[in-house]
């Protein structure tokens, strides 16, 4: 193999990793925290429409799912799984919303968390600490 004098090669460590279904490129693990706290923004969207559908039953705006699946143009079925993520441990929605670690898993598998006990939804979020 030869090697020209005018070639740079550069190697960034990078890691990738499958979210939503989609690669997604981490940071080198070396970058400072505050730097990988990226947050994925359907993540965030989802769990800020959940509690503002969950509000809107609170309050009495909306007497069941099927008036906000009709208000929002979305099936009744898609209100009623996404209504979990209102539901997540407080610890959880602590280090997803303030902290904002990113979770270990997908939008549709954090909903399938929310059906666990509060007590093994951390590490089933994050992983094992």
């Amino acid at each position: 193999m030869t090697s020209d004098t005018n070639t740079i090669r550069v190697v960034i460590p990078l890691t990738i990793r499958t979210k939503n279904g989609r690669p997604k490129i981490l940071p080198p693990a070396d970058m400072d925290p505050v730097e990988q706290r990226m947050q994925d923004p359907h993540v965030l969207r989802a769990i800020a429409r959940a509690w503002n559908w969950r509000r809107k039953l609170e309050r009495g705006e909306v007497s069941t799912l099927q008036d906000i699946a009709d208000v929002e143009k979305i099936t009744d079925r898609f209100v009623s799984r996404m209504m979990r993520l209102a539901y997540l441990a407080p610890d959880v929605l602590e280090k997803l919303l303030i902290h904002r670690i990113p979770p270990a898993l997908s939008l549709n598998d954090l909903v399938a968390v929310a059906e666990l006990p509060w007590a093994e939804q951390l590490d089933a979020v994050f992983g094992a600490s």
